[in-house]
């Protein structure tokens, strides 16, 4: 039995058995993707880049998507991470790294997207969500384009997708299965 330090002014003694095992079973909730102020800021950093009309400092890793909301139907802006591209048919894939449930990816299966700014190029897009064997392919050649910064890489995707991810073909499929991908090329119409 392993003794807990406790304050003096506490009363009786803790011990680690005393305590539930999880922050659910002692009443508090569990928010895997809660930032701190630091990490909001950095985060934010590429939507100041294109309002300040410096994008092109984002050498096309970053495409900002205009979008409606499902409900109110306001104009939403959210900046996405590339994570494929392909220049025959000028598509371009972002991953959904809080799942299916985050709002620009419901605001898209509501209604189509408005606009997808990348760099300096601009467009009105149509899209289309990967299935599991395209998707995890493209974010098998993410991880080769960034083998340098791997351990990070996965670290990164683990950590949205709350379990540990190693980068193995088992471990792609799954997390792509977790986290949607969706694939913007400029509209015909």
């Amino acid at each position: 039995m392993t003794k807990l330090r406790v304050h003096p002014r506490d009363a009786g003694s803790t011990t680690r058995e005393d305590l539930p095992a999880s922050p659910t079973e002692r009443g508090q909730q569990h928010h895997p993707h809660r930032f701190g102020r630091a990490t909001r800021l950095l985060l934010r950093l590429p939507t100041h880049l294109y309002d300040w009309h410096l994008c092109w400092l984002l050498d096309g890793r970053f495409l900002r998507l205009t979008h409606l909301g499902r409900r109110s139907g306001r104009r939403y802006q959210t900046v996405l991470e590339v994570v494929g591209s392909d220049r025959e048919t000028e598509e371009i894939t972002v991953m959904s790294g809080f799942g299916p449930s985050a709002d620009w990816f419901r605001n898209l299966q509501a209604a189509p997207a408005l606009e997808v700014a990348i760099g300096r190029r601009r467009f009105r897009p149509q899209h289309r969500i990967l299935e599991e064997t395209e998707a995890a392919g493209v974010l098998a050649g993410y991880e080769r384009r960034n083998r340098l910064i791997a351990p990070i890489v996965r670290l990164a995707l683990g950590w949205l997708a709350g379990w540990p991810y190693d980068g193995s073909d088992a471990a792609r499929a799954r997390l792509v299965r977790q986290l949607p991908m969706v694939a913007f090329r400029p509209s015909t119409i």
